[in-house]
């Protein structure tokens, strides 16, 4: 397959007039589509803007389905919903749950990596139990727990497909959990949080290297007494040991929010993650169990987001990748190949998944296709065009 007549997008700039050619699922080559020989056959981009394929490293669901669900139909339904929106390569998430229901979606899990895709599954994040209760937003509070080094050992015994953690580093034991993750080589990651800035500091230093859903469920400035004191937003900011990711919904942090955190920190330290559930794609008023039924928090879609029934707090989001990308272009007007390095390359760099997120020789031929209001026209996994129309057949 040889890609021509696109824009493509690469880290900090835009190129047109060049040949993408791809063989065997990789990128083989990469030339000025002048020196195209005659007759050759080609993939014609139409003018569009080609970018690599979308990576959404926190995400719960979509489609109607939640990963919790813990069956083979649901991560194959959700993943492949998001896979209509660009999302080439995802990272299931879990939630608080009872180990045995974690359990379930780790054997899911298994099941449908086990089978050839349209998209990749990258491993898995496990959002909880070791986190914050005066910071745990729609996570069921009932199966919040301090950190237990044997809990999590006999966790990860059921299976070696985890690769990141989301732990709340003030807790009891954390820093220990932290080291022995990344001896094991999982992403230990901050989030639901109350810490301080010098417990996250510590926490940098003893494993953590990226921070969960910026802003959201994490504290930020506080008093002690009469003296205010620096919480984990300012150490996200000013540690530059420290990747972060941000739900760039429109949503859950304003315009001016998001283009902050991409001025201060940089394209290359900023992960774009929809932290979507299983009614995204779903219309107004929808309701749902943000978890597996009789757990979880039931929750409601309005106003474009996922909310806790009485409208408390916010879940989650029920974005897709190309929403994300959008909202930072056209919203927080950050240049398209930023937002795009920030939904490709940042968050395949922040979970080790080397052969991802850049267009360049050598790496997976996974592309995203769209138009100037990022529309998504075309999906490209392992260089082969995905029939969009056949997805959910």
């Amino acid at each position: 397959m040889i890609i021509v007549n696109a824009k493509v997008i690469f880290p900090g700039e835009i190129r047109d007039s060049l040949a993408i050619v791809c063989e065997e699922g990789k990128i083989t080559d990469i030339f000025p589509a002048a020196q195209l020989g005659e007759n050759v056959e080609v993939f014609d981009a139409g003018g569009k803007y080609l970018s690599p394929g979308f990576i959404d490293i926190h995400v719960h669901g979509g489609g109607g389905y939640g990963f919790m669900e813990g069956t083979p139909a649901a991560i194959d339904g959700a993943a492949r919903y998001h896979l209509s929106h660009g999302t080439t390569s995802i990272v299931p998430t879990t939630l608080t749950c009872p180990d045995e229901e974690l359990y379930a979606v780790f054997d899911a899990y298994r099941q449908v990596k086990a089978q050839r895709q349209p998209y990749s599954l990258l491993g898995l994040h496990l959002e909880g139990p070791f986190l914050s209760q005066a910071k745990r937003g729609g996570m069921d509070p009932a199966f919040l727990s301090l950190p237990d080094l044997a809990r999590a050992k006999e966790i990860l015994a059921h299976s070696d497909d985890v690769i990141r953690w989301t732990i709340a580093p003030e807790l009891d034991h954390a820093l220990d959990l932290s080291r022995m993750l990344s001896q094991r080589g999982i992403v230990c990651s901050i989030g639901h949080t109350d810490a301080s800035y010098a417990q996250v500091e510590a926490a940098a230093s003893a494993g953590f290297t990226m921070m969960t859903h910026f802003y959201s469920a994490m504290s930020a400035c506080f008093k002690v007494g009469c003296y205010r004191v620096a919480g984990a937003v300012e150490a996200g900011y000013l540690l530059d040991n420290l990747s972060v990711e941000m739900i760039a919904d429109g949503k859950h942090l304003p315009k001016e929010i998001l283009r902050m955190v991409w001025r201060f920190k940089g394209a290359d330290r900023v992960a774009l993650c929809s932290d979507a559930l299983a009614p995204a794609g779903l219309p107004e008023g929808a309701v749902f169990y943000n978890g597996r039924p009789p757990h979880g928090m039931q929750s409601v879609v309005h106003d474009g987001v996922a909310k806790l029934l009485d409208h408390s707090a916010l879940v989650g989001s029920i974005a897709s990748s190309d929403w994300l990308v959008r909202v930072m272009v056209q919203e927080a007007g950050v240049p398209l190949c930023d937002a795009v390095e920030m939904m490709s390359l940042s968050p395949a760099r922040m979970v080790g998944a080397r052969n991802k997120g850049l267009i360049q020789v050598g790496r997976d031929a996974d592309f995203v296709l769209f138009d100037d209001q990022i529309h998504v026209h075309t999906v490209i996994t392992a260089g082969e065009p995905v029939d969009l129309s056949t997805l959910f057949a």
